[in-house]
C-alpha cells in the first residue's frame, strides 16, 4: 500500500519529469509572479489533479494585508530579524553530528585566559566547558590543532611554545606537541600523521593575525576540516584565527565555552527578572554612550562609580572639578540622563569619596562629593555611597557589575571595590541573578576569596560593550548559522505533515514561491545563507498569503540535518540549482556541497525520494553529480528513465515547468543548462 508521498513521487518521476519537459509552453515562463493563474496541460495537468485530490489544506495563519493582527509566522519573521542583527543562532559543537567528526582534522581557537590559568578553579563552569571542548573532540577520535595568543612577557611561566605545550598537556591529560609550522611554512598534514594534538605558535607574534590576512588564514587552516571557536573573549575582533579561517574550513562551529559565554551575554541584558540594577565603573564615557543608552532600556536603575560618575554628576548640574571630566562627553552624558528620566530610571552617583593628596601619599581622607578640597584626588567610593548601593541592590532580582570602582591608579587597597564584592556575594546567596563583567570586577571577587561559581561571569568587558552598542560581533557572525531544533512547524505551515520539498540555496525564492503557488498540497522550504534575501522571501510569502512556503536564513551545509530531521512529514524532493561556481572549486574549502550535506540528504529522503541538480556550468553540474554518487551511502542513483544517449545524459528541460530567474536568464541568452535527477532506492533499509 503506497503512502500519499510515494504516490506523489511516482507521478513526479513518471510524468512531470519528462512529459512536461517536452511541453514547449514551459519555455515561456518568465518569472514566478503569474504562476497562480498558469495552466498545466497533458500529463502535467494529471499530476496537478493528483495533488488537488489529496487532502485539502485548511486555512493558515496568514492574514490579509492591512489587517491589524499579525500571524505567529510573521511575528517569528520579525523576531528573527532582530535575532540576526544582534546574536544569530550559530552551529555549536554539541549539536554537530558526532559521527561526522571522526578522523577529521579540527582546529580549536582556545582562550588562553582560561586554559593558561595557573590555578584553575574546576568548580567554575566556564573552566569546565573550556576543557570539555578538547576532551569531547578527543573522544570523537579527531586530530586537533590548537591555536591561540598569549603574552609571555606578562606571564613568565610561559616564555616559549614548549612551556605552553607542557602546561596544556598537564591540564588536558593528553600529549600536546608544539609545532613551528607557521614560521617554517610547512604543511600541518605531515605533523598530524604522527601526533593527535598539535599546538601552533603564539599568534600574537604574527601581524597577519590582527589584520585578518586571508593568505595567513589559509596557511593557518591548511589541512583543517572543521574549525571550533572557543575563544569568546576575542569575538569582538576581526582576526585571521577567528574570522579568516572560516572561509577555508568545511564547517565552523562554537565550542562549549564559546556557547556558554554567548548565552551569558544574551541573558545579561534580558529583562526576565526585575528590578535589574547595573553598577557601572571605568572610564571613556563618550565611547560607551550608545551602549549605556541601550543598558538604560533593559535595567531599572543605574549606579555610576569610577571616573564616569563625574560626567553624570556634571550632567545633573552638580559642581565637578574640570580635571575629572572627559573632554567631549558632555553632550552624551546629558543625552543619557534624559533617556533615563524619560524611562523613569533612577541614576545614582557617589555621595562621598576617599581621596589622596600627592603631598601625603600614604593617607586617605573622606570627603563629601560636593565638597572636595583642593589638591585631593578621588581614588575610591566612600561608606555613604556603599550604603546607598547596598540598599538599592537589596531590592533587586538581577544585578550587573561592570568596570573598576577605583577612580585613579593608587597603590593603596581598593576599599570600596572590596566591600562591593562582599555585597554582590551576599546577593548571589539570595534570589538574585548576579553578572560580573570584565577581568577587573572578576579579580576583585577572587581577591576576596569569593568563588565566582555562583555568578555569571563575562570575562571580556569589551565584548559586552560592543554588544550593547548594537554592533555585530565578527567572531560570532563568522560561524556557521544554525536554527533552533524545536521549530514550531505548526506556525510555519498550515498543514505541517504534508510532504516536504527543500530548495538548498534558494536565492531570491522565485522558483520556490512558484512551486508553492502551483502545488498547494506540498510544503516548500528554502534554505539560503543570505539573510537579506530570506527577509524579502518571507515578506513575499506573507504578502502572497502562502500557507505552504517558508524560508530560513542558514548555512544548509551544517544545518540541513538538524532542521529537516525535525519536520513531522516526509521529505520527498531536494533541489540544488545553480550554486555559485566559485564555491564549488576544489581549492575552495568553504564550498556548499560537502560530504556532510550529501549524507544528510541521502539519509532523510524517503524511499523513491528525488534530488534535482542543475547548473549552467557543466563542471559544477558534473561535480555535484559525482559528490552525490560518491557520498550518498549507496542510496542514490541516476534516475533510470533518463536516456543517456540524449543530451549526453542531461535533462533537456526543467521537469517542473517553473524556472528560477537565473535559469531563465541563461536560457534567454541561448546558453545550455545541465540538469540531473537522482533517485533514492526503495530497497534501502
Amino acid at each position: 500500500m503506497m503512502s500519499m508521498s510515494q504516490q506523489l513521487l511516482r507521478s513526479l518521476g513518471a510524468t512531470l519529469f519528462f512529459d512536461n519537459a517536452r511541453d514547449p509552453r514551459s519555455r515561456i515562463l518568465k518569472s514566478a509572479a503569474p504562476l497562480e493563474s498558469c495552466s498545466c496541460d497533458g500529463r502535467s495537468a494529471e499530476f496537478s489533479r493528483l495533488l488537488v485530490g489529496a487532502q485539502s489544506s485548511r486555512q493558515g495563519n496568514f492574514l490579509p494585508a492591512g489587517s491589524n493582527e499579525t500571524s505567529a509566522k510573521h511575528k517569528a519573521f520579525f523576531w528573527e530579524r532582530g535575532e540576526f542583527d544582534a546574536l544569530p543562532y550559530i552551529q555549536t559543537l554539541g549539536k554537530f553530528p558526532k559521527e561526522e567528526l571522526e578522523d577529521k582534522v579540527v582546529m580549536v581557537r582556545f582562550d588562553s585566559a582560561i586554559l593558561l590559568q595557573e590555578d584553575q578553579d574546576h568548580t567554575v563552569q566556564s573552566n569546565l566547558n573550556a576543557h570539555l571542548t578538547i576532551k569531547y573532540l578527543l573522544e570523537a577520535r579527531v586530530r586537533i590543532v590548537l591555536v591561540s595568543d598569549w603574552n609571555g612577557e606578562i606571564n613568565s611561566k610561559f616564555p616559549d611554545l614548549q612551556s605552553v605545550a607542557e602546561h596544556l598537556s598537564l591540564v588536558l591529560g593528553v600529549n600536546v606537541v608544539p609545532s613551528h609550522c607557521l614560521s617554517h611554512k610547512s604543511p600541518l598534514t605531515e605533523a598530524l600523521e604522527k601526533m593527535r594534538v598539535l599546538l601552533l605558535e603564539n599568534l600574537s607574534e604574527f601581524k597577519e593575525e590582527v589584520c585578518n590576512s586571508l593568505e595567513f588564514a589559509q596557511t593557518l587552516s591548511s589541512g583543517v576540516d572543521i574549525f571550533v571557536n572557543d575563544s569568546f573573549s576575542q569575538s569582538h575582533k576581526v582576526l585571521a584565527s577567528t574570522v579568516g579561517v572560516t572561509r577555508f574550513c568545511c564547517s565552523s562551529v562554537a565550542g562549549f565555552y564559546f556557547e556558554e559565554s554567548l548565552r551569558k551575554l544574551k541573558n545579561a541584558v534580558e529583562s526576565d527578572k526585575r528590578p535589574h540594577i547595573a553598577i557601572i565603573g571605568g572610564t571613556n564615557f563618550s565611547n560607551k554612550a550608545a551602549a549605556l543608552c541601550s543598558l538604560a532600556s533593559v535595567c531599572d536603575g543605574m549606579v555610576f562609580v569610577g571616573m564616569m560618575s563625574f560626567q553624570i554628576m556634571h550632567a545633573l548640574g552638580l559642581l565637578v572639578p574640570l580635571n575629572n571630566l572627559e573632554l567631549g562627553a558632555t553632550k552624551e552624558a546629558s543625552e543619557l540622563v534624559q533617556v533615563a528620566q524619560n524611562k523613569n530610571i533612577p541614576i545614582l552617583y557617589p555621595k562621598d569619596f576617599w581621596c589622596l593628596n600627592e603631598n601625603v601619599p600614604n593617607q586617605l581622607e573622606l570627603f563629601p562629593a560636593h565638597a572636595l578640597s583642593k589638591g585631593w584626588m578621588p581614588v575610591d567610593i566612600g561608606p555613604r555611597t556603599l550604603d546607598e548601593i547596598k540598599t538599592l541592590l537589596k531590592k533587586s532580582k538581577k544585578a550587573t557589575w561592570i568596570g573598576p570602582v577605583k577612580f585613579k591608579s593608587c597603590h593603596l587597597p581598593a576599599i570600596g571595590a572590596r566591600k562591593l564584592a562582599c555585597i554582590f556575594n551576599e546577593l548571589s546567596q539570595s534570589d538574585c541573578d548576579v553578572t560580573i563583567v570584565g577581568s577587573v570586577a572578576r579579580k576583585t571577587m577572587t581577591d576576596e576569596s569569593i568563588s565566582v561559581a555562583a555568578f555569571s561571569v563575562i570575562e571580556n568587558a569589551s565584548v559586552w560593550w560592543e554588544f550593547l552598542k548594537g554592533r555585530k560581533l565578527p567572531g560570532v557572525m563568522a560561524l556557521d548559522r544554525a536554527y533552533p531544533s524545536d521549530i514550531d512547524w505548526k506556525s510555519v505551515y498550515s498543514e505541517p505533515a504534508q510532504p516536504l520539498v527543500v530548495d538548498i540555496g534558494s536565492g531570491n525564492g522565485l522558483f520556490l514561491l512558484g512551486m508553492a503557488k502551483r502545488w498547494k498540497h506540498l510544503n516548500f522550504l528554502g534554505l539560503e545563507i543570505n539573510e537579506k534575501l530570506v527577509r524579502r522571501c518571507l515578506t513575499a510569502v506573507h504578502q502572497s498569503n502562502l500557507k505552504n512556503g517558508y524560508f530560513i536564513a542558514t548555512n544548509a551545509t551544517s544545518t540541513f540535518r538538524s532542521i529537516v530531521s525535525g519536520y513531522p512529514g516526509e521529505l520527498i524532493l531536494v533541489s540544488i540549482q545553480c550554486p555559485n561556481p566559485d564555491f564549488n572549486k576544489p581549492e575552495h574549502r568553504w564550498r556548499m556541497l560537502q560530504k556532510s550535506l550529501v549524507e544528510a540528504v541521502a539519509d532523510l529522503l524517503i524511499p523513491n525520494g528525488k534530488v534535482f541538480l542543475q547548473s549552467d556550468i557543466k563542471a559544477v553540474a558534473v561535480r555535484m553529480k559525482e559528490q552525490f554518487l560518491r557520498y550518498g551511502k549507496g542510496k542514490l542513483s541516476i534516475l533510470q528513465a533518463q536516456d543517456t544517449s540524449i543530451n549526453s545524459g542531461w535533462l533537456e528541460e526543467n521537469p517542473f515547468g517553473i524556472k528560477s530567474d537565473w535559469e531563465q536568464h541563461v536560457l534567454d541568452r541561448g546558453a545550455p543548462m545541465y540538469r540531473l535527477m537522482l533517485l533514492k532506492s526503495n530497497n534501502v533499509q
